[in-house]
């Protein structure tokens, strides 16, 4: 299992390098990295000829177009084309290249709003995505509906990761488009070198369950090893937008220059997923949301002075 050829899309990425990191360090030798400048997902020629040559025996699929609370509100068209494109296209590779298991990065946008805590994975079917991302996670669950039909008709083994918040090294750190914690860490960065007020959306009341992408890094492993079908992942511990704000205030020394606009969406309200399964697989987090926040800044204050840093008002950068 350990020479097995194992590809993961959004290589760069923040799931993508963390993952290759962890599959290293745990003795995986065949791997196959898949960038954005080799190979455009949305093209499906490129794809299939990519796949052809590389011919996987298991795919890892953590690439997305991502926009962000504000990208989700403004580009839906954008968001659903993208991400329909580039899943169809890789799971439909991977079945031609005669991949044995696909595992495929999906998202707690899916989920509808819940009816009853915590959230479990047969759910994601029980009503529509919340309006505030509605394009993505529909576009997720299309993925889903592929997989499964695959997974019937062709024999493909999958597992379809409904993944929490998460955040890291190699995100991309984009104020505008970006997600929560990436948005956050460039905004105070150059608020600080610019000396000027940090303007935060809503009241910061709304929680979220972070997970630093090392952890995920390990889960997927598990999951690949011993899993099939759809999984919730994430630390099991809910933390508030203004407490991430906080730690960030406090590590820039800027507590007096936050600024809270109320007149802006706060974002879904934080539900409560069920972990079962994972649970079953052993898994643990090992970090703290403060001790992946803090390896976060230090990367990305390391990148950012070298000109290195994600961050475009394109999903696709």
């Amino acid at each position: 299992m350990l020479d097995s050829r194992i590809l993961i899309t959004g290589a760069q990425g923040l799931v993508g390098t963390s993952l290759i990191q962890e599959l290293t360090r745990q003795g995986y030798t065949n791997l196959i990295p898949l960038i954005r400048e080799q190979c455009d997902l949305t093209n499906y020629e490129e794809v299939k000829l990519f796949f052809r040559n590389a011919k996987p025996e298991v795919v890892f699929h953590t690439a997305a177009a991502v926009y962000g609370i504000g990208g989700n509100a403004k580009k839906k068209g954008s968001i659903f084309l993208d991400n329909v494109l580039l899943n169809t296209h890789v799971i439909e590779a991977s079945r031609l290249s005669g991949a044995r298991k696909i595992v495929a990065m999906g998202t707690i946008a899916a989920y509808p709003d819940p009816t009853e805590f915590p959230v479990k994975e047969n759910n994601i079917w029980s009503g529509p995505p919340h309006q505030s991302e509605n394009s993505y996670g529909h576009a997720k669950r299309t993925m889903l509906a592929q997989l499964l039909a695959y997974q019937e008709n062709y024999g493909l083994d999958f597992a379809y990761v409904i993944s929490t918040n998460l955040f890291g090294p190699n995100d991309k750190f984009d104020s505008k488009f970006g997600h929560v914690v990436p948005s956050l860490v460039r905004k105070f960065y150059e608020a600080k070198k610019s000396h000027e007020q940090v303007t935060i959306w809503g009241d910061g009341s709304a929680e979220r369950d972070f997970l630093y992408s090392k952890d995920m890094a390990r889960a997927l492993i598990l999951i690949m090893n011993k899993y099939t079908g759809p999984i919730n992942v994430a630390s099991g511990r809910r933390a508030s937008i203004k407490e991430v704000v906080d730690l960030l205030a406090n590590h820039f020394e800027m507590q007096d220059k936050v600024v809270w606009d109320a007149t802006m969406p706060n974002g879904r309200e934080f539900y409560e997923i069920d972990l079962t399964y994972l649970k079953t697989l052993g898994y643990m987090p090992v970090y703290s949301m403060e001790k992946g926040l803090l390896e976060t800044l230090d990367w990305f204050t390391s990148m950012y002075e070298k000109n290195a840093i994600r961050g475009c008002s394109s999903g696709k950068c």
